[in-house]
């Protein structure tokens, strides 16, 4: 499966665009996700929200690498294309994921968890 398809890419990059001028200030916008991504077989779980226009290898998100200390920042798309979890499983798009708060009402209670809850 196409970790991103063009249209959740084209979100993504959207939102890259937008945040740009933004970015460091007290303005940041707190997007959705727009796209949950996780290991099947390992546990991590990754919630984007944005990918760097002048980098387009370069997603921001909540990211959760199963290890009881999720944080938001930045992930490199082609690093998580190669990803293989225990059994070997690549990561995968949940394609039911319907976001229902921002990054941040997800970053608190995956705070509080240990781990994202999506």
């Amino acid at each position: 499966m196409q970790l991103l398809t063009q249209d959740l890419r084209n979100k993504l990059l959207a939102n890259g665009r937008q945040q740009q001028p933004l970015r460091g200030t007290g303005s940041e916008i707190d997007f959705v996700p727009v796209v949950k991504l996780f290991t099947p077989d390992a546990g991590a779980t990754w919630l984007l929200t944005e990918i760097d226009p002048e980098d387009p290898d370069i997603a921001f998100g909540l990211c959760d690498l199963g290890l009881g200390c999720p944080e938001i920042g930045n992930v490199s798309l082609s690093e998580l294309a190669a990803v293989r979890g225990r059994l070997g499983l690549p990561v995968e798009r949940d394609r039911h994921f319907k976001p229902d708060r921002a990054l941040s009402g997800y970053a608190r209670e995956a705070r509080r968890h240990g781990r994202i809850r999506a």
